[in-house]
């Protein structure tokens, strides 16, 4: 059990991601909030969604990411005669051995970059659906565990329709979180042009992290402390989704547990054991809006689920310190009282 002052695992963590964000910034010039994302959706245990038009390094963006971690990484080309068991796999009949033998597809690595995946179909698609949610693939009645850590990062374009099936609400709900790369800057366009116009970026790029340094700090993440207003004011803002007159459709329970895991992943990035509501208010847009349904009113008003969700925000009350009847995190306490690590009273530090 680690203690409440022993700093090491959140030294590391810090450290380690500071390592992965300076490789994956090498090569994604400008954009330092996407790279954070992606690093606390890494850290969370979650899935990340990529949407943007072409051109911009949505692909780039994930194998950056897979190849500054020493984990595997598999891609897979989204099209619309991609077979379910080109993903998950498929058993093959030995002559010799007079038996099946399993031949595992593609889902079977650390990091997974589905480029496109909208291009494939619903029978498709639904084939990540228990890899995403259970970490395991079952394949004629038996079932293989996924290795750790294990995301999913998906790409697809919103401008390209022709020959393209929508994710299903179900699908979109797996994805932890939803991030827009953008345009860069001029000044950033103009340094990809000096840094990226003779070779490739990804071919240089060599890993800063080990898998099992990350297993580590995703275990570091699940021990940061969220205080009961915290928790209670993420149940808020998911709830509001659900009755709010511009949405046919709010975010699930699923995305209540999404929102917390976030929070405490971005904290921890933040070198903090504890989640401020500033870390919820960061992450609702990115972890809420992919899921939401915009009513057709909403739609006509061009009322976007972005702009809900930042309307849910400015109405629902944040918690205050006279609210949750603690003061800033105090000064080091001696080491013999101080309590386990991530399960400090309230009152003791920050919220």
């Amino acid at each position: 059990m680690t203690t409440y002052d022993d700093r090491a695992s959140l030294t590391d963590l810090t450290t380690t991601a500071e390592r992965v964000r300076r490789s994956v910034e090498g090569v994604i010039e400008g954009k330092p909030e996407v790279v954070r994302l992606s690093l606390t959706v890494l850290l969370a245990e979650g899935h990340l969604l990529i949407e943007d038009v072409p051109g911009v390094g949505k692909t780039m963006l994930a194998k950056a990411l897979a190849r500054s971690i020493d984990c595997s990484a598999q891609r897979i080309q989204f099209t619309p005669d991609l077979l379910p068991s080109d993903i998950t796999g498929v058993s093959i009949y030995d002559q010799q051995r007079r038996d099946f033998e399993f031949k595992p597809g593609a889902i079977f690595a650390q990091i997974v970059i589905g480029d496109e995946i909208n291009r494939a179909s619903p029978k498709t698609q639904s084939a990540l659906l228990e890899s995403m949610e259970e970490r395991q693939v079952t394949i004629d009645g038996q079932t293989y565990e996924l290795p750790t850590p294990f995301m999913v990062v998906a790409t697809q374009n919103p401008v390209e329709m022709e020959g393209t099936y929508p994710l299903p609400e179900a699908q979109r709900d797996r994805f932890m979180a939803r991030v827009s790369v953008g345009y860069p800057s001029a000044e950033a366009e103009l340094q990809m042009l000096d840094v990226h116009g003779g070779v490739s970026p990804l071919d240089d790029l060599q890993a800063v992290a080990h898998a099992h340094d990350m297993v580590k700090l995703i275990e570091a993440v699940r021990e940061v402390y969220v205080a009961e207003p915290i928790r209670r004011y993420v149940v808020d803002l998911v709830s509001a989704t659900r009755t709010h007159p511009d949405l046919r459709l709010g975010a699930s329970p699923r995305a209540t547990l999404h929102l917390l895991r976030a929070t405490k992943a971005s904290a921890a990035l933040s070198g903090r054991d504890y989640v401020l509501p500033d870390d919820v208010q960061e992450l609702a847009a990115p972890v809420l809006a992919h899921r939401l349904l915009p009513t057709a009113q909403a739609q006509l008003n061009r009322r976007t689920a972005e702009q809900v969700v930042a309307e849910i925000l400015q109405r629902t009350p944040v918690p205050t310190a006279s609210a949750r009847g603690t003061q800033p995190p105090a000064a080091a306490a001696p080491r013999a009282a101080a309590p386990a690590y991530g399960q400090q009273p309230p009152g003791s530090r920050g919220f």
